[in-house]
């Protein structure tokens, strides 16, 4: 499993941003190998950290290759402040089993 996350910060978000943002959203979700998708905010509010998962690296490629995707990325500087990418491969993941998460959720065993 892929973990790909994109930590940015926001500039002005007009119209043309939410339109290619739905498409893009789209386009990861009908990737074959998308697992799921998870949002998160810094403790300042600064900087967000959208962050997709993926079977394999072919179905990050294949997400990469997306014509809206390759777009994104060709205008970035009109929406973002500054961003900054992770590409990690999933080694393990655990937890008490108290909600799903979009990686196996192996219950950890008590201290």
């Amino acid at each position: 499993m892929i973990s790909a996350s994109f930590i940015f910060t926001e500039g002005e978000l007009d119209a043309a941003f939410h339109r290619l943002d739905a498409l893009i959203e789209a386009a990861a979700r009908e990737t074959e190998g998308f697992l799921g998708k998870e949002s998160w905010l810094s403790p300042d509010g600064a900087k967000r950290n959208a962050m997709y998962y993926w079977r394999d690296r072919a179905a990050l490629a294949a997400f990469a290759a997306h014509p809206d995707h390759i777009e994104a990325k060709r205008q970035y500087a009109r929406w973002y402040g500054g961003f900054h990418v992770v590409i990690a491969e999933v080694l393990k993941s655990y937890g008490d089993g108290a909600f799903d998460h979009v990686t196996p959720n192996r219950r950890a065993r008590p201290a």
